[in-house]
């Protein structure tokens, strides 16, 4: 897998004028800045001067003036507006804000949110807790599942990595419960169990250097790199690792809509969708 100088170079968000207008807005165009993207703002209704002055007054407020932000303005339904302007303008990432679910600490997807990130043909960044002062970025998660675009999410982790100036980088590699075939019945059964397991993480752990070796030199030596390997139900696994090590940006790819890929995608990724643990980047070709 070749890596991008810059994967992200034009950048979409899709706005409401909503009380956390503001500060999606600040986030997203800090993000611009640190990627070194073109930046479109598109929101799906009437243009009106007082739309017009409301947001070109958060845009005086922005930290960086340098990325292009252009302003567009749509009549119809949200969902058709944000696929076509991603289709039509080469979009490589959407940026959309999560909600917050009855004022606890879980995070939820809306439905038009949900249909975008299975449909829209580019990369997708999910925003939960966006900032009007910028949090730095520290711990970043990718998944490492064995799958054909795997490759391609590690490589953007990366890359977003060292474009936010994370530290840490880990590699979760999901393993399911019955890859070991054995029951555990006693302590010889016990054993023959860890054996597998630890031959499992072995295999895992040799193909995630693999796909690493690959990579430029530029984009490994400035982030100390972990792989990990969980055994567990795919998706929910890798998304409560994220949340007990207190990762600022949970990577995943997104799986190919044919075939068996389509029918695990909606048990993997949903259970993430339901409730965030964190900044979620879904990574598509």
């Amino acid at each position: 897998m070749e890596a991008k100088a810059n994967p992200f170079k034009t950048i979409l968000f899709g706005f409401a004028f909503s009380p956390s207008l503001r500060v999606n807005v600040l986030e997203t165009t800090r993000i611009a800045h640190f990627f070194n993207a073109k930046l479109i703002l598109l929101h799906a209704g009437e243009k009106t001067s007082e739309k017009s002055e409301k947001i070109n007054s958060i845009l005086n407020e922005v930290e960086f003036k340098d990325p292009a932000v252009e302003i567009r303005w749509g009549k119809g339904n949200p969902y058709n507006i944000i696929m076509d302007t991603c289709q039509n303008s080469n979009i490589d990432l959407l940026i959309l804000g999560a909600m917050q679910h009855e004022n606890m600490f879980q995070f939820y997807v809306g439905s038009i949110a949900r249909k975008l990130t299975r449909k829209v043909c580019c990369s997708i960044l999910l925003l939960i807790r966006p900032s009007a002062e910028r949090v730095p970025c520290k711990n970043v998660v990718v998944n490492g599942l064995d799958a054909p675009n795997t490759p391609l999410a590690i490589t953007n982790a990366f890359y977003v990595a060292n474009a936010l100036g994370a530290q840490q980088l880990t590699i979760v590699e999901e393993i399911l419960q019955k890859e070991i075939h054995v029951t555990v019945e006693d302590d010889k059964s016990l054993k023959k169990a860890n054996i597998i397991k630890e031959r499992l993480k072995q295999r895992e752990e040799s193909r995630v250097r693999k796909i690493i070796s690959k990579l430029p030199a530029s984009f490994t030596k400035e982030v100390s790199v972990k792989t990990q390997s969980i055994f567990g139900k795919r998706g929910y696994s890798i998304g409560h690792y994220a949340e007990v090590v207190r990762a600022d940006l949970l990577v995943m790819n997104a799986p190919v809509k044919t075939g068996l890929w389509d029918r695990i995608f909606p048990h993997d990724i949903e259970y993430i969708l339901s409730d965030l643990p964190t900044d979620l980047l879904i990574i598509r070709n």
